[in-house]
């Protein structure tokens, strides 16, 4: 049995390695239409949008700069803290630059609308959200380019984690509630 392919802590594959590629590239083949003529900054949200976003900047045909962020409501568990915090922050000016947000997944909604708010206040021309994934919660942020509906349920697998595993799983599946209840 091969990790990466029969977990047996995922009940259920929800997006295929395949759905998401095909995602992906018909994401940035809008960016790439949405963008032209424009610099474009690409900011990852670590740790969990590092895969997307990887795979993403690969699908726009522009020249992008990447820069990274590391905000933080989680810890270790299942659910958000209500607390945000910044970890790592830019390392780029992004003053009179079209910011795009890689987001692996829009849950709360909680972190993305404090990171938004935080990057507006440094005077950028343009601030969207491009999320792998979206829950569509009540009062979640609405991203512009978005791949795939989400259940509300805990997702691992491509670069979305539970206590830091699961992130290289090359699919998106369901967490088995065993694993996380204690």
């Amino acid at each position: 049995m091969s990790f990466l392919v029969d977990n047996p802590d995922v009940v259920r594959t929800l997006f295929t390695r395949d759905q998401i590629a095909d995602k992906v590239q018909e994401i940035g083949a809008q960016v790439t239409a949405d963008y032209a003529g424009q610099d474009l900054l690409v900011i990852c949200v670590l740790r969990g949008a590092a895969t997307f976003m990887a795979d993403l900047v690969r699908a726009i045909d522009l020249p992008v700069e990447m820069d990274y962020m590391c905000v933080s409501s989680y810890g270790n568990g299942v659910a958000s803290s209500g607390v945000v915090r910044i970890v790592k922050d830019l390392d780029c000016d992004i003053r009179g630059r079209h910011v795009l947000i890689a987001e692996d997944v829009i849950d709360s909604g909680l972190t993305l609308k404090y990171l938004i708010r935080n990057l507006e206040s440094r005077s950028p021309a343009s601030v969207e959200v491009a999320a792998l994934l979206h829950k569509h919660r009540e009062g979640a942020v609405e991203s512009k380019y978005v791949g795939f509906t989400c259940p509300d349920e805990f997702v691992v697998g491509y670069g979305l984690d539970y206590a830091e595993k699961y992130r290289n799983l090359p699919y998106i599946g369901v967490l088995d509630p065993k694993v996380y209840e204690h």
